[in-house]
């Protein structure tokens, strides 16, 4: 018997201001509902602009309990559509520990789940080492762990988390039956169209690649827009703010979803809002597990060596 489910992506642009944001979240949402969406995937931290451009304390403000008011908000909506929503929170989980959280909310259960992003960037204009604690690892609970929900079995990672095949991998391992990702990562302006378009491409292939190797559909929601470096404290000068303003990261958007052997099922563009929709078979993943048996034929007796940091 087919399992069908209608994922939805909301693609849009921030600003400083989280109400705004996040009205334009909900407002998604809806729109999402509407046209048939059953899960509804959100970009990452959706209801601030991506305050990691810089190191500052000012920006811990941001930060939320969870359950707490954005989650209670959501966790409404999605009771109101019958709908689960997957979202994405700055959490403050005590004092000095902060976290980059995706929190699922079925809206048969509430908060069902929770996944703490796992790898931390720390490069220019994604100084996210500042402000996030990894997500704890214990087999079970948190790490990589899927969520059940009314809808299916979700294997969330965050962002920076979708270069890497073994947290894809894992996910698959332990009986995920789509990946989803929120994100938010775009441009330099300082780089040429050629290394645009080459960054934005390994971006979508290498998803695109963990949708094949486990056999399993993969989402990605992205932001889009220009946003730039907000000026902070004493910055804020009108000398300061003028030339912060020139600096910031573009957001490619280009949310997708692609289905278990990376075909794309559909595609924002790079430059607009957007609502997309696809119906995924989740029973097809094993049909295409069955054709292409990667995980039958893992040699897990050859691969002690994936411990170590580099084999030397």
């Amino acid at each position: 018997m087919n399992r069908t489910v209608t994922l939805g992506l909301v693609q849009h642009a921030c600003t400083p201001d989280p109400a705004s944001n996040l009205k334009k979240t909900i407002d998604g949402v809806r729109a999402a509902a509407q046209q048939g969406a059953r899960l509804v995937l959100l970009q990452e931290l959706h209801a601030t602009h991506y305050f990691c451009q810089q190191e500052s304390a000012e920006n811990f403000k941001y930060a939320e309990s969870i359950p707490g008011p954005s989650s209670d908000q959501l966790a409404h909506l999605a009771a109101e559509l019958d709908i689960v929503i997957v979202a994405s929170i700055f959490e403050r989980r005590a004092a000095g520990i902060y976290h980059n959280t995706a929190v699922v909310l079925d809206g048969q259960h509430g908060i069902v789940g929770t996944y703490r992003k796992m790898h931390i960037p720390d490069d220019p204009d994604y100084y996210e080492k500042y402000y996030f604690t990894p997500g704890d690892y214990e087999a079970g609970r948190q790490g990589f762990e899927p969520v059940d929900t009314s809808v299916g079995r979700l294997g969330i990672l965050v962002c920076w988390d979708q270069w890497f095949p073994e947290a894809a991998r894992l996910m698959a391992l332990a009986g995920a039956e789509l990946l989803l990702f929120p994100t938010a990562i775009g441009w330099d302006k300082q780089d040429d169209e050629t290394e645009q378009n080459r960054q934005r491409d390994a971006w979508i292939t290498v998803q695109r690649a963990h949708a094949i190797a486990n056999g399993l559909p993969v989402a990605a929601c992205n932001r889009n827009g220009f946003e730039p470096i907000e000026p902070q404290g004493s910055a804020q000068t009108t000398d300061n703010g003028s030339a912060l303003q020139d600096k910031g990261i573009a957001f490619w958007g280009s949310s997708f979803i692609a289905g278990p052997q990376g075909e794309i099922l559909a595609q924002a563009a790079t430059n607009k809002e957007a609502v997309i929709l696809a119906t995924l078979d989740l029973t097809h993943n094993e049909k295409v597990r069955q054709a292409w048996p990667y995980l039958r034929d893992r040699r897990i007796d050859a691969y002690p060596e994936l411990l170590k940091r580099y084999r030397s």
